[in-house]
């Protein structure tokens, strides 16, 4: 038994040992914050301070493709993480992310970008726990944010780092109550390096072909499910349909501009309730919306980051914020054809997470 245990002990070693440069580490932060308050509804529930921990796999790259040298290297990598909320009515929270590292100044400062599942262990019940209005389902999309001072390698493979953190957990409306929580925290920590990374492994990229592209036509077809703030409510599909132009600036982005058209069910739902409470608004109000944006979209390999912004030019019923935002990650399995999946908001207000289907023609 002795015998299997240190085998597991040194099974990464042996690993990671076999592929040359392999570049892979190991880094644990420990963080202690506040729950920031971005709506009176939550204050019942942030009157202690959290902590938690986030333990981090990493692959570094060394630019054996051109993307690795064009964003300065980056790592890659999966992430764990712990928050004890310190309030037995909020419950704590555990999630599994994927992440990229990015660096800057002399890799000294890395910042994290990360997406993935947290599972909260006490939501909201109506007889149970009505308290928690912050999370209304068990799992939820979480994103977290981390910009560190990094030192690798300062005593043999050990090294440490510092910095700030940022955690979102939000259900993105799938069901309500969904007032989510926004945690800003100080965080210290330790990385372990498997093997030492020189300056030398490092590639630079000598391909020196510009991206010029004429302008792009693109069509997506975005959906999912999502629930009005009324509790109980229940859970309607949508249906979103756009079409945009994008022009490639660079090798790293474009720009974009287009139109969305809306069919948000829950809404055609809540008419009724709001004419209802508004005699002023007909209970026949058209819910649909028609929108225009403009956006960005940051090229990685074959994941992109999309970033929009748009107004509602037609919107027959006053829900919402006139102004919206949508924040998501693209996958192009083929050179013209996306997945994708993204959150859509009206600033702290997250109104659906988005699954889409995207053509760029």
């Amino acid at each position: 038994m002795n015998r299997f245990f240190y085998l597991l002990l040194l099974l990464p070693s042996l690993i990671f040992s076999q592929e040359e440069n392999s570049g892979y580490n190991i880094d644990v932060n420990n963080f202690y914050g506040k729950i920031l308050k971005h709506s009176d509804h939550i204050s019942h529930l942030i009157n202690q301070s959290p902590e938690g921990v986030v333990i981090s796999f990493n692959k570094k790259t060394f630019g054996k493709k051109s993307w690795e040298s064009l964003f300065n290297y980056p790592d890659y990598g999966l992430s764990f993480q712990y928050q004890d909320n310190k309030n037995e009515t909020l419950g704590d929270l555990y999630g599994l992310y994927a992440h990229y590292n990015f660096y800057f100044f002399k890799r000294n400062l890395m910042l994290r970008i990360a997406q993935g599942v947290a599972y909260n262990t006490n939501p909201y019940d109506a007889q149970t726990n009505p308290l928690n209005v912050a999370y209304g389902t068990h799992y939820m999309p979480a994103t977290y944010f981390m910009l560190n001072y990094k030192k690798e390698n300062i005593w043999n493979n050990l090294g440490l780092q510092a910095g700030l953190s940022f955690f979102h957990h939000s259900n993105a409306n799938l069901r309500a109550p969904n007032t989510s929580t926004n945690t800003l925290a100080i965080n210290v920590g330790a990385v372990y390096s498997f093997q030492k990374s020189e300056e030398n492994n490092y590639r630079k990229n000598t391909d020196s072909i510009k991206v010029k592209e004429p302008l792009r036509y693109n069509f997506a077809f975005r959906t999912g499910f999502t629930e009005s703030d009324a509790i109980g409510s229940g859970q309607f599909p949508f249906y979103v349909f756009s079409g945009y132009v994008d022009k490639r600036l660079s090798r790293k982005s474009a720009v974009q501009f287009g139109v969305d058209f809306f069919m948000m069910k829950y809404l055609e739902q809540s008419v009724r309730f709001i004419s209802a409470a508004k005699p002023e608004v007909s209970p026949n109000t058209d819910y649909r919306k028609g929108g225009v944006f403009i956006g960005h979209e940051l090229f990685i390999n074959k994941f992109t980051v999309e970033t929009q912004f748009g107004y509602y030019a037609y919107r027959p019923l006053d829900y919402l914020d006139p102004v919206y935002q949508r924040l998501g990650l693209k996958y192009y399995f083929a050179k013209q054809i996306s997945l994708g999946v993204g959150l859509k908001t009206h600033m702290a207000k997250a109104e659906a997470m988005e699954f889409s289907l995207g053509l760029r023609l």
